[in-house]
């Protein structure tokens, strides 16, 4: 994410932020909260992937961009350069009621851009120049892969991944899309193993060659161990070292004034407690204060997802005025709506009720492709891709993350806990899935196995995803069922 961080800390340092907006989401999140009021138009910022277009939509704030200066990569870009999925930063005025705002800068890069050296079907990841990215229901394809999906990815193929990264230096990836053949490869981390003496150093598992690089904002033009960089290049070398041609020093932190008001979601790369951690390797804290919204103080540790708003003190700690915590969207729904509630923003597929809310992201990946798609473009008949989490918890209604228009298919999935189970069947969210002598069956490591098998492992509250061909409003008959993890 180039200048990502970096330009909140450009914006801070010149004293422009004086408050942020919006901002709120994750499992179970109720709509964002309106400032009080008596609030005035204030400059902010909101740092998060796209969740719509119709202007832009980020962490819930919808942000007017008729009059906004886009960027990629640092270099001059508009809106139709970007995508739903894409980590970007917003800079701009957030109105009264919280929801709306105008955006003033759009900044966005890509986390990592190169070929797949790997991929791991059963723990949903791939490695792409030395750098681990997950691959989680929050991941938005691009409609060129086909299928979207992990499905749709090949050793070899360059891609572009926008995404987050955590404690571990793992990309958790909210977009996926090819590139072609002579694409510059692109590379965010922080440097181990630095060697002054031959010139380079490493990047997780990628060894960089900067031998032949313009270093780009380094005191003294010298990079060291522990700096947060992108080096770029357009060719590996022998031992598949990247062979970079610039490499720029970013700054990974935040630095205001006392009393600035921030907003950042990320991962909690470092943790000591409740009260003492990291957001992107900004110090955090929190007090009686602070409001926590998908889960309790508790819940806090390394590597959970959490979006942090509140306002730094003297010495640079963001002092947290509301944690939401982000929790993983097993659930997800590939079938055809049987019906439309454009009002109530929710839509029937297999007797299951989808809602959504200001924090679904939305995309049309058919051919219609509407842009931006919302509730109101969908009708019964429509083929539909639904990821989200059962909210409230034991209603059967199923809260979108990810919603997607595609192309009628005959294909039917449904993943989810189970809730029955009676041998050659059992129920998902009410969905009974019926099997037969046709149906394949595989385990956690996506292995063939015997119906046996399958029927003496599976038990109630075991993730399984079942895809087949829809025979009633709310069953199934598969001609594959397998275990999945809860990523």
């Amino acid at each position: 994410m180039k200048n990502i961080l970096g330009t909140i800390t450009l914006l801070l340092a010149f004293s422009l932020l004086h408050g942020c907006g919006g901002g709120g989401g994750g499992s179970g999140t109720p709509p964002v909260v309106p400032p009080p009021v008596d609030a005035i138009i204030r400059t902010g910022i909101a740092v998060g992937p796209i969740d719509t277009f119709g202007s832009v939509v980020v962490n819930g704030v919808r942000y007017d961009t008729a009059t906004a200066t886009f960027t990629s990569d640092g270099a001059a870009a508009s809106e139709s350069d970007l995508n739903v999925g894409d980590v970007v930063t917003v800079m701009g005025t957030i109105e009264d009621d919280g929801l709306t705002g105008t955006a003033e800068t759009v900044a966005t890069d890509d986390t990592v851009k190169g070929p797949i050296e790997s991929i791991d079907l059963a723990l949903s990841q791939i490695v792409v120049l030395g750098q681990t990215v997950l691959i989680r229901p929050e991941t938005s394809f691009d409609d060129t892969l086909s299928p979207a999906s992990i499905d749709g990815l090949s050793v070899s193929m360059i891609v572009e991944v926008s995404g987050q990264i955590d404690a571990n230096g793992n990309v958790l990836a909210t977009r996926i899309e090819p590139k072609p053949a002579g694409t510059q490869f692109e590379v965010h981390g922080t440097v181990s193993g630095h060697n002054a003496t031959t010139f380079v150093f490493s990047l997780n598992n990628l060894v960089v060659d900067y031998s032949g690089a313009t270093l780009n904002d380094f005191p003294g033009n010298a990079i060291a161990d522990g700096d947060f960089v992108e080096a770029k290049g357009v060719s590996l070398g022998a031992a598949g070292e990247l062979i970079a041609t610039i490499v720029d020093l970013e700054d990974n932190g935040l630095n205001g004034a006392a009393d600035t008001h921030v907003e950042i979601e990320g991962f909690i790369t470092r943790f000591v407690s409740a009260t003492d951690f990291d957001v992107t390797g900004n110090p955090v804290t929190t007090n009686g204060s602070t409001t926590f919204v998908g889960g309790v103080a508790a819940d806090l540790g390394l590597n959970i997802k959490v979006e942090v708003e509140g306002a730094l003190d003297a010495g640079g700690l963001l002092v947290a005025e509301k944690v939401d915590i982000r929790r993983s969207k097993a659930v997800r729904g590939v079938a055809v709506a049987d019906s439309v509630d454009a009002a109530a923003g929710s839509v029937v597929m297999l007797g299951i009720t989808f809602t959504t809310d200001e924090l679904t992201r939305f995309e049309d990946k058919s051919s219609a492709d509407i842009r931006p798609l919302t509730i109101g473009d969908i009708s019964a008949g429509d083929y539909l891709e639904i990821r989200g989490a059962e909210f409230p918890a034991g209603s059967g209604q199923i809260l979108a993350t990810i919603f997607e228009r595609e192309d009628l298919d005959t294909r039917t999935e449904l993943q989810g806990f189970v809730e029955t189970v009676a041998d050659p069947s059992l129920t998902i969210l009410g969905v009974t899935i019926d099997t037969n002598g046709s149906t394949i069956f595989r385990d956690i490591d996506d292995n063939v196995i015997s119906a046996t098998d399958f029927f003496s492992q599976v038990a109630a509250n075991s993730l399984v995803k079942a895809s087949g061909s829809e025979t009633g409003d709310t069953s199934i008959l598969a001609q594959e069922v397998e275990f999945e993890l809860e990523l």
